[in-house]
């Protein structure tokens, strides 16, 4: 049974500090819902690495600017009259 006036949060009864969602609150139940379904679609994608997870796309290989400078040959001899 669900009741509005219960808190969103209720502390554990573990000793610690620490709080958990409260099923019985219609929102505290959205808030494990919506967890639940972001933790899984990240699980998911993490799993196909899609998404952030997506890895870089490899470098291309390094290749050389093309050659186009010619030098004199030296048996040419000097340049002509």
């Amino acid at each position: 049974m669900q009741h509005d006036d219960e808190p969103v949060f209720r502390r554990s009864k573990w000793g610690t500090n620490r709080y958990y969602y409260n099923p019985c609150n219609p929102v505290g139940l959205a808030l494990i819902v919506i967890t639940l379904l972001f933790v899984g679609t990240m699980m998911i994608l993490m799993a196909n690495r899609a998404g952030p997870f997506k890895p870089a796309p490899a470098p291309a290989p390094l290749s050389p600017p093309p050659y186009d400078y010619s030098r004199p040959s030296p048996w040419a001899g000097p340049p002509g009259p």
